[in-house]
C-alpha cells in the first residue's frame, strides 16, 4: 500500500484564534481563514473571524478585506482589481478553487470556509508560490513567433480566424483550474497542467502565429500534454466559464492527426 508523508510544518493544528463581531451586531457570519506563517516555525491554523454582515460587502474579498483592516492587520492575501480580471485573489472558497472578488458570500451556506490554492507551496496565509506555474507558462513561449516580413501595419485575421481564440485567450492565469486537477497535483513538475495547455493552444490556433510544428513538438511528450485524464475539474474550477479540457483535447487530436 502506498503511504504519503506530508511535509514538515503542513498539518493544520484545531487551536486558531476567534475574533468574536463587535458588541451590537445583529447580522453575524462566522469565517474560517487559513493562517500560515514559516517565519514561525509552527504548523499553520485556521482562525475564526466573526464579522458583522451590516457593515460588509457581499462578497468574499469583501470580508477579508474587512478582516485585515479592522480586525486583524497580520492577515496576507493578494488582491487587485476587484473584477474578475487579475485573477490575484484566486483561493479555495467552500471547498472550491475560484475568485474570492467574485464569490458572493449569498453563495456559501454556513461557516464560510477559506484556504490558498491547494497543491502549491504556501508563501503566507493565503498567498501560494506561483514561481514554478510562471516558469511553465514562459515555457511554452506565449507570444506571436513570426518567420515572414512583418507588414507594414498589423497582421490581419479573417473573422473566423479571429473567433477561433474565443474561449481562451480569456484566461487571467489564476491557476484555479490547475491547482484542481490531480494529474497537476501529483506531476506538476513535468505534467503542464490545464492552464498553461489552454494558453499553449491559443498560441497553436492563432492564424498569424507560424510556429505551429514547433509548439506540437514542445508539447509531444507522455507528461507535458499527455499526462491530462480529462477528468474536467479544471473545466469545472474556471471562474471565467472558460473550458481547458476541450483545448487539451483538440491540441491531442492536432498531434495525432500530423502523425498520420
Amino acid at each position: 500500500m502506498v503511504e504519503f508523508t506530508l511535509p514538515k510544518n503542513s498539518k493544520i493544528r484545531r487551536d486558531g484564534e476567534h475574533h468574536e463581531a463587535p458588541e451590537g451586531a445583529k447580522k453575524v457570519r462566522r469565517f474560517k481563514v487559513y493562517r500560515y506563517d514559516p517565519d514561525s516555525g509552527e504548523n499553520p491554523r485556521m482562525d475564526t473571524f466573526d464579522l458583522d454582515m451590516d457593515r460588509c460587502g457581499p462578497m468574499v474579498l469583501d470580508a477579508l478585506l474587512k478582516i485585515k483592516n479592522e480586525v486583524d492587520p497580520t492577515l496576507t492575501l493578494r488582491r487587485s482589481c476587484r473584477e474578475g480580471i487579475c485573477g490575484s485573489c484566486a483561493m479555495n472558497i467552500d471547498g472550491k478553487n475560484t475568485l474570492a472578488c467574485t464569490k458572493a458570500l449569498d453563495d456559501v451556506k454556513g461557516d464560510v470556509k477559506i484556504y490558498p490554492l491547494p497543491h502549491m507551496e504556501v508563501v503566507k496565509d493565503l498567498v501560494p508560490d506561483f514561481t514554478h506555474f510562471y516558469a511553465q507558462y514562459a515555457s511554452i513561449q506565449p507570444w506571436m513567433k513570426t518567420q515572414s516580413p512583418a507588414p507594414t501595419r498589423e497582421r490581419l485575421q479573417s473573422r473566423e480566424d479571429r473567433e477561433a481564440l474565443d474561449g481562451l485567450y480569456e484566461c487571467i492565469l489564476c491557476a484555479c483550474c490547475s491547482t484542481s486537477c490531480p494529474s497537476y497535483w501529483w506531476n506538476s513538475d513535468r505534467y503542464l497542467g490545464p492552464a498553461i495547455l489552454l494558453q499553449a493552444y491559443r498560441w497553436i490556433v492563432d492564424s498569424r502565429d507560424e510556429a505551429t510544428g514547433e509548439r506540437l513538438d514542445n508539447l509531444e511528450d507522455p507528461f507535458r500534454l499527455f499526462r491530462c485524464h480529462t477528468i474536467m475539474n479544471c473545466t469545472d474550477a474556471c471562474p471565467k466559464g472558460l473550458n481547458p479540457a476541450k483545448a487539451i483535447a483538440e491540441t491531442k487530436k492536432l498531434i495525432v492527426k500530423r502523425r498520420g
